[in-house]
């Protein structure tokens, strides 16, 4: 290898396999090879690929930063270059491998070069006993089938924006039971179209995500399709978007039929454009009559299906929504006033519906965790009833399908007598959390409709700071989990619900 690397002045390697044979051999230029795709040996949940790379190097000089780079990247039992001399014979062996994973460790460890001559490695004992030490050094529980995600974060936003929307995902990702080993974040000048993110980045991320063995990465941005594909087949790992996430959550948390209709609808037009194929290498033929010939694609074919599901889930949420506005009607028609409550997810709106009407609605300390409209009758101390409905939380940058297959759910509160918009005033995003509520009401056209601010989890903060942003805001402080701070709530309730009444007249009734 070195006197032919020598004779053609350029740089020659070899891939071997455990078992000594020689998979692949590589003819690079004077500076560096490229190591080839290698799919009859994917790392899959290995901790090392299994394969080592022997290559020459013309000017006897170390490894180089690409070298320890592939090395990582690629999870090989061994990477080594082999110096050429100037009469063409084996100067100096450079060697380095893998290390165990450790919070802050290196990820590799390179030797001292020593003679050719005198090198002497036990390759297959070697990499048993490292790969051995590997397995030692993983400390998760083997038995915790969770997916390992690594959230990533690229924007050209403000980075306390960008930080607190990575915060929100790592959130999200806790409400759908994924552990998050770590989290990326980066400002590039500008966006990498193909990868999202920078090359050199993206190197450093793949490296965290097989020393930290993630199994799932999940992105803060929307992914196009060619994006999902092309770091998919990069980082050889699952990738996701913050979108999928959130349609993931509500798979999960959705039970009424009214919940299960507008998810799988909202999922469907979210694969609709990520269907993507080969052109004429999935052509299959369709016999019968007017059926012979080349017949449909097979993509052509997923995408018809999608979209006769789409229609037929449409046709059916329709259904869903008459029946919902005969209840609307038959609820108004009684003449008993509607409160909505609304809210960004996690500000305590169940547990403020079950605190009001003693009831057992799903209340967690979770984004999301309850999607389906839940309707209670409220009594008021003076003998008076209302019906409080709580709707779906909302979050900031809500996919557009989910935005509008949840519209009808939301439509509810168009037959609200008052809006009580329930705030989570310990969050330090208190007030961009507020605008984003604000602005999904109006956006539906509920502009019109009185709203009730309410300040929730003021026992989360210093009492004279909560009554003063109370009054700041023109807000209610309470707290939900605490039914004595709930009286004043009740009565600035009663009160706008029925204006003209004195204080007494409905207790001399």
């Amino acid at each position: 290898m070195t006197e032919l690397s020598r004779e053609i002045k350029r740089q020659i390697g070899v891939i071997i396999n455990r078992r000594g044979t020689v998979v692949a051999v590589i003819i690079g230029d004077e500076k560096e090879i490229v190591i080839p795709v290698l799919p009859d040996y994917p790392l899959g949940r290995r901790l090392l690929r299994g394969l080592r790379c022997v290559h020459t190097h013309l000017r006897n000089e170390p490894l180089t930063q690409d070298d320890l780079t592939d090395l990582a990247l690629l999870r090989l039992d061994l990477m080594a270059a082999i110096g050429v001399r100037d009469d063409g014979l084996p100067g100096d062996a450079y060697t380095a491998h893998l290390l165990p994973y450790y919070p802050d460790g290196p990820a590799y460890e390179v030797q001292p070069p020593v003679p050719f001559h005198s090198l002497a490695i036990d390759a297959e004992s070697f990499i048993g006993s490292l790969e051995e030490e590997m397995g030692r050094a993983l400390t998760r529980d083997v038995a915790d089938r969770r997916e390992r995600a690594i959230l990533v974060s690229v924007s050209t936003r403000h980075r306390d924006e960008q930080m607190e929307s990575l915060e929100e995902l790592k959130e999200l990702a806790r409400t759908d039971q994924v552990e998050v080993l770590d989290m990326v974040c980066q400002r590039p000048a500008r966006l990498n179209p193909k990868y999202l993110m920078g090359t050199g980045k993206i190197k450093e991320l793949i490296i965290k995500a097989l020393q930290k063995n993630a199994t799932l990465i999940i992105f803060d941005q929307e992914l196009t399709p060619t994006q999902t594909r092309e770091l998919g087949e990069i980082t050889e790992l699952k990738v996701i978007d913050r979108t999928q996430l959130i349609l993931d959550i509500f798979a999960r948390r959705a039970h009424s039929r009214d919940g299960k209709v507008q998810v799988e609808l909202a999922q469907l037009k979210y694969l609709l454009p990520k269907l993507t194929g080969k052109g004429t290498s999935l052509s299959r033929l369709m016999g019968g009559i007017g059926g012979r010939g080349p017949g449909e694609t097979k993509l052509e074919v997923d995408r018809r299906r999608v979209q006769d599901r789409i229609a037929h889930l449409e046709k059916e949420l329709k259904s869903l929504s008459r029946g919902r506005y005969e209840r609307r009607r038959r609820r108004a028609g009684s003449g008993v006033p509607i409160i909505s409550i609304a809210g960004y997810t996690n500000a305590g709106k169940s547990t403020l519906l079950n605190a009001l009407t003693k009831s057992s609605t799903l209340a967690e300390d979770r984004l999301f965790a309850t999607l389906d409209t839940a309707s209670r009758r409220l009594r008021f101390p003076r003998e008076r009833d209302a019906v409080i409905t709580d709707t779906v939380g909302f979050i900031r940058d809500l996919p557009a399908d989910l935005f509008r297959a949840f519209k009808a759910t939301l439509e509810e509160m168009e037959d609200a007598d008052i809006i009580m918009h329930v705030v989570d005033a310990s969050s330090p995003a208190f007030e961009a959390r507020m605008k984003t509520v604000e602005k999904v009401l109006d956006e539906i056209g509920l502009e019109g409709i009185p709203r009730l601010l309410v300040f929730n989890k003021a026992d989360l903060m210093d009492p004279v700071a909560a009554r003063n942003l109370a009054r700041r805001f023109g807000a209610v402080a309470i707290s939900a989990i605490d039914p004595g701070t709930l009286g004043p709530l009740l009565k600035e309730l009663e009160r706008r619900l029925w204006p003209g009444e004195a204080p007494g007249a409905s207790a001399a009734n």
